[in-house]
């Protein structure tokens, strides 16, 4: 579902994607870590073209993401080619980015309309339906400042449902919220991943990482450093680096 081969990004010298090159098959959970400042973010924004990498090539669902050229360069589509591919492509951020103006479900049907085109009736039913698959099917007329953080963070991933895409890029979705909110935003993202939805996750929630991964990615100075399946990853690491990083963070509560 998603290919990433030898991507490159940096601002002015600053090097942040340094060679990055992933897979991720259909149905599959993805799930990046590391510290700060390691390229996770970068990369999510990458792929669902929020960012231009220099050099590399990014297929989603097969079809590449830009314009490849022969020497490596990446080059960006038209933003009217970009958008039809974007749409494919699902993406949580840290913060929910709601119009407070708008109910849950106004706020979930605004895709359908505005990018698929669907009709408002269609898209109230789209929507409905997604606000109830995250267990938010009593708030479908409840503005953002009524909900609770970890509502408001479900009424994003219904959003992203909504647009019916292929991959779901979630960027530290918890980061946000408070301890008690967290397990709430995790369990939709677990049920998702039962009913096989492809999903590249940023997560500081290493127990949660663990249990819903199929493959981890540890990413270091713009590098993926490690890779393989939680098991090897979190209880294996072959790096001093990553064995450092995973200690830091076994302060961390269970998801």
């Amino acid at each position: 579902m998603l290919k990433i081969e030898n991507l490159r990004k940096s601002y002015d010298k600053d090097v942040v994607i340094d060679g990055i090159s992933l897979e991720v098959p259909a149905g599959e959970v993805a799930v990046l870590i590391g510290a700060s400042g390691s390229g996770k973010t970068t990369l999510l924004r990458c792929i669902n073209s929020l960012e231009v990498p220099q050099y590399g090539r990014i297929f989603v669902d097969g079809e590449p993401m830009g314009e490849h050229r022969a020497n490596g360069e990446f080059h960006p589509f038209s933003d009217r080619k970009l958008a039809r591919k974007r749409a494919k492509i699902g993406m949580v951020f840290q913060r929910f980015n709601l119009f407070p103006h708008l109910t849950a479900l106004q706020n979930v049907q605004l895709g359908p309309i505005m990018v698929l085109g669907k009709s408002k009736e269609e898209a109230e039913e789209v929507a409905a339906r997604q606000l109830k698959k995250v267990g938010l099917g009593d708030k479908l007329n409840a503005y953002p400042a009524r909900l609770s953080g970890g509502q408001q963070q479900r009424v994003a991933i219904a959003r992203a449902l909504a647009m019916n895409p292929k991959l779901i890029l979630f960027d530290e979705p918890t980061s946000a919220l408070d301890p008690e909110l967290v397990a709430e935003v995790l369990e939709a993202m677990r049920r998702l991943a039962e009913e096989g939805m492809t999903m590249v996750i940023v997560t500081h929630e290493m127990s949660f990482a663990e249990s819903i991964a199929k493959k981890v990615f540890f990413l270091h100075d713009g590098r993926v450093l490690e890779e393989g399946p939680p098991a090897a990853v979190f209880r294996n690491p072959r790096h001093e680096r990553t064995r450092n990083f995973l200690q830091r963070t076994r302060h961390q509560a269970p998801a």
